[in-house]
This record gives structure tokens, C-alpha cells and sequence, in this order.
């Protein structure tokens, strides 16, 4: 299932910053296009690691206390998803890295990540090893 969509993407997604930044350049100009897409990858970039750093203090805390850091470790996922998103070049990318850096709709991120994960081990596509 995930093979019949990954062609359509890497595709896609260059096609379509690519048409965000040619809209860009026509609408701003050249230069402030591309300052544009430097502060956002510099911000995205702070911000990711801020963030990084709170989800890695609050997973140590967890640990210390004996428990089982599963939340912070998907939030820790989606924030250098985010971050990673935010250093690619264009506006797209830009937009979607953001939705993930943004606390209440990475929430909703995650519950989709868990209900897919969910999903997947139900229907046998994740194969869960448990040690003794």
C-alpha cells in the first residue's frame, strides 16, 4: 500500500514547492524569496531544537522515575519530522514542517501515528517482539 503512494509524492511534493517559490519570486522577487526561505529553515531549525531538547528532559525524567517514555519518544518523532521539514527548502514542506512543531496539531498527528501503528500491528503489518 505504502509503495503505490511513495512515486505520486516524490513527485508531487518538488512539483509543488516548485510552484510555490516560482509564485513567490513573481509576487515578492527574487531576493526576498529566497530570505524568506532561509528565516523559515533558521527558525524551524530553533524551534526543533528547543522543542527537541524539552521532549529529551522530559523522556530522562520518565526513565528516572521508571516509566516508560512511549509519548515523549512519538513527540521527540514528530518534532525532527518537523525540523527535518523545516530545513528543506520551499514553502510546502515549510507549512507541513510547522504543523508538526506546533503543540495542539501535533497532537493530532500523533493520534493518527497511533492509530496507524495500531492498525498495523492488528493487520500483522507490524510484528511485535516481546523479550522476557
Amino acid at each position: 500500500m505504502f509503495k503505490r503512494f511513495l512515486l505520486p509524492v516524490a513527485i508531487g511534493i518538488p512539483l509543488v514547492e516548485l510552484l510555490f517559490i516560482v509564485l513567490s519570486v513573481q509576487w515578492i522577487g527574487v531576493w526576498y524569496t529566497i530570505l524568506a526561505m532561509l528565516l523559515t529553515s533558521i527558525i524551524g531549525f530553533l524551534v526543533a531544537r528547543r522543542q527537541g531538547m524539552q521532549v529529551i528532559r522530559l523522556a530522562q525524567l520518565q526513565m528516572q522515575k521508571q516509566q516508560v517514555p512511549s509519548q515523549a519518544m512519538i513527540d521527540g518523532a514528530c518534532i525532527f519530522i518537523g525540523g527535518a521539514l523545516l530545513t528543506v527548502p520551499g514553502f510546502f514542506t515549510d507549512v507541513v514542517g510547522a504543523l508538526f512543531l506546533i503543540p495542539w496539531t501535533r497532537t493530532i498527528i500523533k493520534a493518527g501515528l497511533l492509530k496507524a501503528i495500531h492498525s498495523g500491528i492488528a493487520n500483522g503489518k507490524f510484528v511485535v517482539i516481546k523479550r522476557r
